[in-house]
């Protein structure tokens, strides 16, 4: 039999760096799981990524046992990583932080390509480079 779901929950964590402080354990508490297990899961899983902002699903069951799934940074993060910038422009239109490449592109839509909604690399690098343009950072495409 399945188990009943009692909560799902959206929550982005730097990768390997998950504790009880805010905000997982407030938001984790109130439904009776074992945080310090949870944190210990997702450290372990996403040790190898370096601090990066990593969004996770957990799926709390009326049994107090939860399960997660990991899903890939955001876009804005991995442009920020690639191009060591602080932040985007606050004006994105008039100001511009940054340059990525064709082949700096590409290398994000790897990472990110699970979680889009298409399967063709060439319209993952339009997203990606729409995103980019967002923050204020100039594109090859």
């Amino acid at each position: 039999m399945a188990k009943e779901v009692k909560k799902v929950i959206k929550i982005t964590i730097p990768a390997g760096r998950a504790t009880m402080a805010p905000p997982i354990g407030p938001t984790l508490a109130p439904y009776g799981i074992n945080t310090q297990d949870f944190c210990t899961q997702f450290n372990e899983k996403t040790k190898d990524a370096n601090g990066i902002l990593t969004p996770a699903i957990i799926t709390i069951y009326e049994d107090r046992t939860f399960s997660f799934e990991l899903k890939t940074p955001p876009t804005s993060e991995l442009i920020r990583r690639e191009l060591n910038l602080k932040a985007g422009s606050a004006r994105p239109n008039l100001d511009k932080v940054g340059k990525l490449t064709k082949d700096q592109i590409m290398k994000i839509v790897e990472v990110k390509m699970p979680d889009l909604n298409t399967s063709d690399k060439e319209q993952a690098a339009k997203i990606i480079a729409g995103t980019a343009r967002q923050m204020g950072v100039t594109t090859e495409l």
